[in-house]
């Protein structure tokens, strides 16, 4: 095989594996739960995050007055993070793909923390105080 063949077929190897690992990404399963909310919180039971003896990385959780769901992220037992599925860029809403929150429209990214990973979004992801109780999860939707 000559030089030129072979960078070739290196490049193509390596587009093969970078559309299987995005299609791979695309093929995990997003839990999404209705929930519902009691005073000023969301509620949503720890046993949420169960899969049979595994814990998901995340939820989507909504409820009928919502605008847009709120992405709840677990780092560990003790500690999440609840972001409004709401692109700071020009409001369209976002796609959760594990740890990473996308908007389609524009191509913005954000972390699971709700820092812009990528532009055209300038602005971080609203936040809200999560608080854990032995049987749930209270994302608090109290005004600041």
């Amino acid at each position: 095989m000559d030089r030129k063949e072979f960078i070739k077929t290196c490049g193509y190897a390596c587009l093969g594996a970078s559309s299987i690992a995005i299609l791979l990404q695309g093929c995990v399963a997003t839990k999404s739960i209705t929930v519902p909310i009691i005073g000023d919180h969301l509620v949503v039971q720890r046993t949420d995050f169960m899969k049979g003896e595994k814990a998901v990385e995340y939820l989507i959780v909504d409820n009928g007055q919502l605008q847009f769901p709120i992405y709840i992220f677990r780092f560990s037992e003790t500690e999440y993070t609840a972001l409004y599925l709401r692109c700071t860029h020009q409001g369209n809403e976002l796609s959760a793909y594990g740890d990473k929150l996308v908007c389609s429209a524009h191509g913005s990214e954000f972390d699971n923390k709700g820092n812009v990973a990528q532009g055209p979004a300038k602005e971080t992801l609203r936040s809200f105080p999560v608080q854990i109780t032995d049987q749930n999860i209270l994302i608090s939707l109290k005004k600041a």
